[in-house]
């Protein structure tokens, strides 16, 4: 697999502020259950997934190729039932209806992804710890028990493989100031709406 395009940030800015979107910018309908638009979801997700290659290791790939192609099955869903699909919530209800759950699923999926990498983020931003050691509590509390013993494998290699934690700041921007307010507000909107799913998909309307 090739490698990943090097991403330029503009001077004066931090990594971030080349995401296509961010999930500071997804809209959330609080009148609607906290409805949560479905191509502004999916264009934050895919944005996120940039952020393994600021990892800089293609052990990290097959993290990322899963996440986006849990996002692919989700679009697929939108683009196919596009009025009943505008918000997550939604797409789910309407999909199984269909006795079909292939979206739902991925959004299962990549919900787990997102709050993988939210905690994992969250713990190192508010501690001294290095990376490896944040993503290795995230995936203990969060993906592990979801996994097979070779996706473990997997995972395990991705992780150690993290840079250590002042080369990566500085890869997200050279003001580090800015860097950690614009990641600590960025996280704090990922981790509302990993709540909001994750709850969702816990009720009764998105089983299977």
């Amino acid at each position: 697999m090739a490698a990943a395009a090097v991403v330029q940030i503009p001077v004066g800015a931090t990594f971030l502020k080349t995401f296509k979107k961010s999930f500071v910018d997804v809209p959330i309908d609080a009148e609607k259950g906290n409805a949560i638009s479905t191509a502004e979801f999916l264009e934050a997700a895919e944005s996120l997934t940039t952020m393994f290659d600021v990892l800089g290791s293609i052990a990290f790939t097959p993290v990322k190729t899963d996440m986006l192609g849990n996002v692919e099955k989700i679009r697929k869903r939108m683009l196919a039932a596009p009025l009943a699909s505008q918000n997550i919530q939604d797409l789910v209800r309407n999909e199984l209806k269909t006795k079909s759950h292939t979206a739902t699923e991925g959004l299962l999926w990549l919900v787990r992804g997102l709050e993988f990498t939210c905690i994992a983020l969250s713990k190192n931003i508010n501690s001294t710890e290095e990376l490896a050691d944040s993503f290795r509590g995230s995936y203990s509390e969060t993906l592990m028990r979801h996994h097979s013993f070779l996706v473990k494998r997997i995972f395990s290699a991705a992780m150690g493989a993290c840079p250590y934690r002042k080369d990566f700041y500085a890869k997200l921007g050279d003001d580090e100031q800015k860097v950690q307010e614009e990641l600590r507000e960025y996280l704090a909107a990922l981790d509302k709406i990993v709540y909001i799913l994750k709850g969702f998909l816990e009720s009764k309307e998105a089983k299977w």
